[in-house]
């Protein structure tokens, strides 16, 4: 395990597994909304974004932190590992609002100058809020990973499906000494 493709509904955490799992290996972490999110949430051209992410992905050991589908094939081509948390919806979306809320209080400044704000907190939009983000996107991305991991085309990556916070820790403490072992290929 030395390129890892980190995936998850937005508040599963992604980023701090991703964080701590690159940390563990001695491996450089791209988180994909730093690179995507420009000044004034403007997206970065696409690219410019497949690009960056695949100068990023040529290095020997990585982890990458997202779900884009725009890049997921060049992350997917040279990872070797995909670890998916599916964590339950009302466990994600506790997460998610309790995140949301914290950074908008304390102006939190996230990628490239951009804060969460109030507005986009209360927004029903998708494509605005965070939060309503996560709802829809929770069972449509279990079904893409799912469906992913029984994919011959993805016989080259091993899945590691996290199912609690439990399973997570666990798969940490495995990974500190080196005791992870591959899932079954089939995560149905």
């Amino acid at each position: 395990m030395r390129r890892v493709s980190v995936a998850g509904t937005s508040g599963s955490g992604k980023s701090t597994l991703a964080r701590e799992l690159a940390g563990v290996l001695n491996v450089p972490c791209l988180e994909l909304d730093s690179v995507f999110h420009q000044p004034g949430w403007a997206p970065l051209a696409r690219e410019e974004f497949r690009e960056r992410v695949a100068s990023f992905a040529e290095g020997d050991g990585w982890v990458v932190d997202g779900n884009y589908s725009t890049v997921r094939d060049l992350v997917w081509a040279k990872a070797d590992t995909v670890v998916w948390l599916d964590l339950p919806r009302y466990l994600v979306m506790r997460r998610l609002i309790s995140r949301t809320v914290r950074r908008v209080v304390t102006r939190q400044v996230l990628w490239n100058g951009n804060r969460e704000s109030w507005r986009a907190f209360f927004s029903v939009d998708p494509e605005q809020s965070i939060i309503a983000w996560g709802w829809t996107t929770h069972a449509a991305n279990r079904e893409l990973y799912l469906t992913a991991s029984a994919d011959p085309a993805n016989a080259h990556l091993t899945f590691i499906r996290l199912r609690s916070p439990r399973a997570v820790k666990s798969f940490l403490d495995k990974a500190r000494t080196g005791a992870v072992h591959p899932a079954p290929r089939r995560l149905r």
